[in-house]
């Protein structure tokens, strides 16, 4: 009855342990995978983006980190559809951030 138990045990650990193998395995492809894609990215922006445009993106994903990559997909979609003709410098970066934002209310206070 022991030895049975015992094999049980045993059966049910090496479960265990090929399931979080199986687990484990999966989270590095998909982490290599995504890996692929940034670098992929990182590629096309290097080649549609003038060094200031891409430290001005930089520093905006550091603060706004969705917009960030908002801008980042629109900016590879134009370039993957033949819409830039040019590079975008950190004045065109500017522009097209400002068109992606959201307009800000201004608040007036008056004192009576």
């Amino acid at each position: 009855m022991s030895g049975e138990l015992e094999e049980i045990k045993r059966r049910r650990l090496e479960q265990m342990q090929q399931q979080q193998a199986g687990t484990q395995h999966q989270a590095a492809q998909q982490q290599a995978q995504q890996q692929q894609v940034n670098e992929a990215k990182q590629t096309i922006l290097r080649q549609i983006l003038t060094p200031d445009a891409r430290e001005r993106l930089t520093s905006l994903k550091l603060a706004r980190p969705q917009l960030a990559e908002q801008v980042e997909m629109q900016l590879i979609s134009l370039a993957q559809s033949g819409r830039l003709q040019t590079m975008i410098d950190d004045a065109k970066l500017k522009v097209l951030l400002q068109q992606i934002q959201p307009k800000k209310r201004e608040m007036k206070i008056k004192h009576i």
